[in-house]
Formats: structure tokens, sequence, C-alpha cells
């Protein structure tokens, strides 16, 4: 790669160790992407939050990176394990605690703003279109590549880490419009949608796409479905956005009886013992439509509803959460379905969801089984 005069010499520790560290990694992903230079990038999102995720080694990493190291650009960071505000009703392992507490200290120490949330596009007001930004959470990327028409790949932990210590990312991959135009289209051939039926048709495009694919037969898709789209997308393989309509190249059928196959790869169980809503997290339209779908119903059983902590004034201004929790629902803010400790299979045999990505996570990492189905349908047969 050509690097500037100031990016070689941070390259080479003249501006301190953290840089010349964060610019090895991004020297490095450069290499590998075949990009011909760095470009500037106005925002950054992290994930590697969640100490779940990166363990002992990313905690202390993290520590020594914070003595010294300062974000410069806008960053914004992922979920955490679970909510500080109520994690004292949640037998929680005290070493956990700790080592979260630790990993929240350390990004915001760095000048990360504390948002905690998988969902930066809805609760941060967006950069005009075309803009560069380097987000690791998988489904904020395909949002912000595919809807909000920005331009990043899905980054990982680390090099979304170094772009926000440095402001800088390897030209490559999504970032050039030529990789950012599809060549297979997805055909919709389903006739019930519902976020359910996207979620599984993000986990079947994310097998079987490319970088970009396009998605035909879609006219008009709520932010749920949307939300749900990006998050199944992001969580079966390397595909980073899509588009509305036709392609040149390949174009495969995404019917009933590829529906089915995907939603019996990730449901393993016939009912659950709790539900869980939040993955991607709820924002404040979601929030009030499941306070509407509530009004004169009571949960059969324990609901945990994640949300971002940017809209807990509002839900509670609103009325929403009295809502919900007189229906026996508990709202959970910083944290989400992937990955919490809040869920364990010692106490869990079963989860209730309607998330394609939560229901991967709480399998694969949880270790529970999965009862997933519509949000409408867990209303209808969970309430009384």
């Amino acid at each position: 790669m050509d690097l500037t005069k100031d990016e070689e010499a941070a390259l080479k520790g003249e501006q301190g160790e953290s840089l010349a560290l964060a610019y090895r990694v991004l020297a490095a992903i450069g290499e590998a992407t075949n990009a011909d230079r760095l470009l500037s990038v106005e925002w950054a999102h992290l994930s590697g939050i969640n100490y779940n995720t990166i363990g002992d080694a990313g905690e202390e990493f993290l520590a020594r990176l914070s003595k010294d190291a300062k974000f410069k650009i806008k960053t914004t960071v992922n979920p955490m394990g679970f909510d500080f505000d109520t994690v004292s009703k949640y037998n929680l392992d005290e070493e956990f605690i700790k080592k979260q507490s630790s990993i929240r200290n350390s990004y915001e120490k760095m000048g990360a703003i504390p948002s905690f949330s998988c969902i930066p596009y809805e609760i941060f007001d967006l950069p005009k279109k075309g803009t560069h930004v380097s987000f690791a959470e998988s489904n904020a990327a395909i949002y912000a590549n595919s809807i909000s028409k920005l331009k990043t790949n899905k980054e990982g932990a680390f090099s979304a880490l170094a772009s926000a210590l440095t402001g800088k990312s390897p030209f490559s991959d999504l970032r050039k419009d030529e990789t950012r135009d599809p060549n297979l289209t997805i055909r919709m051939k389903v006739d019930e949608k519902d976020e359910l039926t996207f979620g599984l048709l993000g986990y079947y495009s994310g097998k079987v796409g490319g970088s970009s694919v396009a998605i035909s037969g879609i006219k008009n898709l709520d932010k749920r479905s949307c939300k749900s789209l990006c998050a199944g997308m992001g969580t079966s393989g390397a595909c980073g956005m899509f588009t509305f309509g036709d392609a040149k190249g390949e174009t495969v059928d995404f019917d009933k009886k590829e529906m089915q196959t995907i939603h019996d790869e990730l449901n393993t169980a016939d009912a659950g013992d709790i539900i869980t809503l939040g993955s991607p997290q709820l924002g404040l339209d979601e929030i009030s439509d499941l306070a509407g779908m509530l009004r004169g119903k009571t949960f059969k059983k324990r609901c945990m509803v994640f949300c971002p902590r940017a809209i807990q004034e509002q839900v509670r201004k609103l009325g929403y959460e009295n809502e919900i929790e007189r229906a026996g629902g508990e709202i959970l803010y910083d944290c989400c379905i992937c990955l919490t400790p809040l869920i364990d299979k010692k106490d869990v045999d079963g989860v209730i969801t309607n998330s394609v990505k939560g229901a991967y996570y709480l399998r694969t990492s949880n270790g529970v089984d999965v009862n997933l189905k519509s949000l409408r349908q867990i209303v209808e047969e969970e309430t009384k």
C-alpha cells in the first residue's frame, strides 16, 4: 500500500506504540485485501465488548491499551453481557461482573460513546450517503451499506478498533463501487412475510451470496423485518450488503422449501422455558409495537426484552415500560440475546425467540435449544 508520510511515521512508532500497533493491523489487512491505500473514515462501531466474546486476554489487552490510547473519531460500541442497573437481580459470577466492568471502563477511557448497542444506525444521526465508516457489528455493517447507503466492510473487532484509533481503513472490498454491485439475485418466493421470514431469508442469503446480493420480489420492508434480514445475513456468511431488484448473473429462488430447511436447522425445540426479544436490540418503534400488542395480555412465562439505553427515557415517558412490565416482561438495556450470561443452560433448557441471529448464538454459544417463531405468534401463543 501507498502510505502518506504521517501514516509511515505512525507505523514506525513515531507517534507511540498504540498507534503503531493500529497501523500495523490496518497495513496487514490492506495487504491481504489488495488495498492500494488507506482512506479516512468518520465513525467506528466496535465489537468485542462482551467479556464472553474476548475473555481474559481481551480484557487485559484493552486495559493496557487504554493507559495511553485515545480514539480519533466518533466511536460507538456493541452490547455488553448484562445491564449494570439490573445485574443484582441475576445470579451472575462476580468475576464476570468485574471483568465486564473493566472492559467498559477501558473503552470509555479511550473515548468511546457508551452506547452498548448493536443498532447504532437507529440511535445516532447518520452521516451523508457515501460516507466511509468502519462497523464491526455485522447487522450494522449490512444495514449501513444496504439501507443507509454508507460504505463499510464487515469489519472485525481489531480492524474497527484500529480505525477508531487512527481514523483510517484500507480501501478494499465493499468500499469500492465495483465490488458493491451484486452478481447474484435471490428471488423471494414466500408469500407470508414477517420478520422471521426475512431473518430466514437473510440467513439463506448469507450462505449463498458473495460480497453483495440482490433480492427481488420485495416492495415494502418495515424496520423490524429489515433489521431481521440484516442480522440473519450477517450471521451465516461473509455477505456484507444487499440491493433490492434484479442483478446481472445467476438467479436462485428462496421458496418455502428453502425457508423450511433453514428453519429446521435453527429451530431445535417445540417449546421453551423463557422468551427473549432483541437481537438486534429493539428500537423505539418496535417497543411501541410490542407494548400495543401486549395490552390486556400477560406472558405465561418469563420474557426478556433487550433495548439500547438511548431510548430508555422515551420508553418510560411514553408508558411502554409500564405496559411491558405489567405484562410480565423485563426490559434490559446495554445487552442483547447474543452471548449474554443471563441465559444459562444450567437454568434453561429452551428459549423462545423471533430472532434468527439470536437462535444461532443461543444454540452455539449458550448451549440451549431454541423454539423459533414470529413475534405475533409468540404474543398469540405465549400470553393469556
